[in-house]
Formats: C-alpha cells, structure tokens, sequence
C-alpha cells in the first residue's frame, strides 16, 4: 500500500524536528591553559546545539605555527596578542572577529602543600628555595606563560640568578606536571592552572605591574570558517559561557573591576 502525501509530509517534518539546526563541527585551536574551561563551554553548547566541537590544546605558539602551515582550524584563542598580531600580518585571520576574551594571572606553586607564601619583596627568597633544584616554566621565548614568566623575573630582579635553573616545558600544562608531580619543587603558571591541580599549592602571585596583562585574544580564521564557527564564537563571548569561564578562574576581557 502506497503512503500518502500527506504521511510522508508528516514523516519528513518529524525528522526535521528531531535534526538539530545548523548541525555541523568545529575545529577550536586554544592555548593549553583553557583546558579544562573549553571542555566544560564546548560540552555545553554541544548539547545545546547538536554541533561538535573539536579541541586541539597545546601551546600558542606551537598552534599559531600549525595555522601558519596550514592546519584547517576554524578559531584560534591565544593566550597572548603577539602570535594572532602574526598571523594577522599573514593574512590569515577575519581581524573584524577579534576580541579579547578572557583575562589571567601569574602565580608561583610548589609541590609541597606545607610551602610558605613567596616573599616578592626579598630579592632572593626564590633562588634560596631552589638552590640547585629546578623551576618549572613553559618555553620563555615562546610560550605565553614562559613569556609572560621570564617578564616577570626580570622585572623582579630575579631571572639572571633564576634562569640557570630553569626546566623548560612545551606549554603551561607541562610545566604544571612537572611540578604535581614533585619532578620540579616550584613553577610558574597561571592562577587558573594552579586551581585545576590539586597537587599543587599556589605560593604567590606576581605583581600585575611586574608583568605584560595577560588577555586572551579570540579569532576566526579566513580558511575553512563557517557559520557553525562563528556561533560559536558568539557563544564563548555570551554571559553563559562567562560564567563557566569565571568558575574555572578566569577574568572576563573588558568587565569591570
């Protein structure tokens, strides 16, 4: 027996119904320390929408060089201006999308829970807690967190002493590791990875003068963008995705206070 136009119709907008809108994927580069906050926003908007997000998390710089060769991501959030200015003066990102987004700081954590608070008026309280043990760092000449770090330093007064014994990571996570796992005593990291690792203690946190403000830039990128990337880079921006953003630590790029 043949089905009617009709029933097909109604079979048609059932499925429709069920379908989300726009489904569709997209392919998020974020700097290592947005970790655990991007898994949280993207599961989010995934159930909200029906839409995949993939996540590819490392270092910025190490990311912005992908995106230089070529990788096909759809949005890259940094966690400095420096390497979006770069692709920018490539060509390679939509410079009308861009916005600051999220805010940091800059903290010092020791792997003992019993370690006192770090003396950043004494000239040389952390280079007597090393001695010869090692400080864990992401990459200083190429990592946010390494740039921003070794800034502060010697702004301090600190690195010369410092640097000889410092343990270079690939990104902020890393030098976190290094550190939960008792490999290095002390490191330097962002206030919000300190509070993703229980293994850690924050001992201080750097003087914000001491250092470059720490803003994560977000950009949509000229190839493969879709309308799926740009909502959800409307999303990450909305009071929603702020207030998880807030819960794992982060300052909101532009909010008062």
């Amino acid at each position: 027996m043949r089905s009617s136009p009709s029933i097909l119709l109604a079979i048609l907008l059932v499925i429709s119904v069920a379908l989300p809108a726009h489904a569709g994927q997209v392919l998020v580069f974020a700097a290592a320390s947005l970790r655990d906050a991007m898994q949280a926003v993207a599961s989010d908007w995934e159930r909200a929408t029906g839409n995949r997000v993939i996540l590819s998390l490392a270092g910025s710089s190490t990311l912005a060089r992908q995106i230089e060769a070529g990788a096909p991501a759809d949005l890259f959030i940094s966690a400095n201006a420096a390497w979006v200015d770069a692709l920018g003066r490539k060509g390679l990102v939509r410079e009308e999308g861009r916005r600051d987004l999220l805010t940091n700081s800059l903290v010092v954590v020791a792997h003992d829970p019993a370690a006192k608070p770090l003396d950043f008026e004494s000239n040389d309280d952390l280079a007597l807690r090393l001695g010869d043990d090692r400080l864990a760092m992401a990459l200083v000449e190429a990592v946010p967190a390494g740039v921003y770090g070794k800034a502060a330093l010697q702004s301090l007064g600190w690195w010369e002493e410092i640097s000889p014994n410092v343990a270079q990571a690939d990104n902020v996570r890393a030098a976190l590791a290094l550190v939960a796992t008792g490999e290095a005593p002390f490191g330097i990291v962002y206030a919000t990875d300190a509070l993703a690792e229980p293994r850690v203690t924050p001992i201080g946190v750097f003087p914000p003068e001491s250092h470059p403000p720490i803003v994560y830039p977000m950009v949509l990128l000229h190839d493969g963008t879709s309308r799926v990337a740009e909502d959800f880079a409307e999303y990450l921006a909305s009071p929603a995705a702020g207030h998880a953003f807030v819960a794992h630590g982060f300052g909101l790029a532009g909010a008062d206070g």
